[in-house]
């Protein structure tokens, strides 16, 4: 793409916003990630029919049998085979996931007590990363470097470039004590040029929807039912905490790190690699991590 840095400052405000949507409608893009079965639900014979536009899902819950629940424990997050054959570094793999896990013991918080993966608990959460689209590291600095600098002279900044998106697909489901399936749900959804922001990582596009997936998973778990397409409540205080980086409502999220908070959101807009900012688990609390967990 050649360099916009031609762009006069003296353009009148109405020519530059005109400029600026001609060069938006040109980037347009988006990454397809069909819904995939990765084989290792308990049953998708109760899953609904496939819905959504950003995101795709399937899901089934039972809210009956979620009413009593009151202790919930997370499974680490897996990948499949295939999802994980696409991405080279085991520290990347691990970042998405422990993302995941992270983001869906806080959310859970609201309504259930966590416990450590070495407990027994009334429910469990356990979820797979079915497929994996890596997102070109190389284009994402490209799409960055424009991004930023087309902003010091248009008044919106043009879209990332519409090519080397990520994507994420994820099966999960919750199962009660005697291994009977209470909700489970197929998730993905592919980054698009206007709506995501790149970050110069394999995995950058997947590290941010793996806590959107977890947000979806969690809405379901918490209410016993299908969330409305737009959510307008606003996050607990014990969710804000959390995302700021603080101490979680309970310790067993330690065993997922705490969140970068702020300064995770600063690096996320200037493109930084997740890796940087992302704060990874304590030793000690990622003990019952490592435990084996009954199924």
């Amino acid at each position: 793409m050649q360099s916009l840095a031609w762009v006069s400052s003296s353009l009148v405000p109405a020519r530059a916003v005109a400029l600026a949507g001609l060069l938006s409608a040109t980037l347009v893009g988006c990454q397809s990630v069909p819904l995939k079965e990765a084989g290792t639900l308990t049953s998708y014979g109760k899953l609904g029919p496939s819905k959504g536009t950003v995101a795709k899902k399937r899901l089934y819950v039972d809210g009956q049998r979620l009413v009593d629940v009151k202790t919930v424990r997370i499974a680490p997050t897996t990948f499949s085979f295939a999802a994980a054959s696409k991405i080279k570094s085991d520290a990347d793999r691990d970042l998405v996931s422990n993302a995941l896990d992270r983001a869906l013991c806080v959310a859970l918080s609201d309504r259930y007590q966590m416990v450590p993966a070495n407990q027994p608990a009334d429910l469990t959460v356990r979820s797979v990363i079915a497929d994996i689209v890596p997102t070109d590291k190389a284009l994402a600095g490209v799409s960055t470097a424009i991004t930023i600098g087309t902003g010091f002279v248009l008044p919106v900044s043009v879209p990332r470039l519409p090519v080397g998106l990520g994507g994420l697909a994820v099966e999960a489901e919750a199962v009660d004590a005697s291994g009977l399936q209470s909700a489970a749900m197929l998730w993905a959804r592919g980054a698009n040029s206007i709506l995501d922001k790149p970050r110069v990582s394999e995995v950058g596009d997947a590290y941010s929807f793996s806590t959107k997936f977890a947000d979806a998973f969690s809405q379901v778990l918490i209410s016993g039912k299908e969330p409305k397409a737009l959510d307008i409540s606003l996050p607990t205080r014990q969710r804000m905490q959390s995302w700021l980086g603080g101490k979680p409502k309970y310790a067993a999220c330690d065993a997922f790190g705490r969140a970068p908070g702020l300064v995770g959101a600063i690096a996320a807009k200037y493109g930084a690699p997740p890796q940087w900012t992302d704060k990874k688990p304590k030793a000690a609390a990622q003990q019952a991590f490592n435990s084996p967990i009954a199924r």
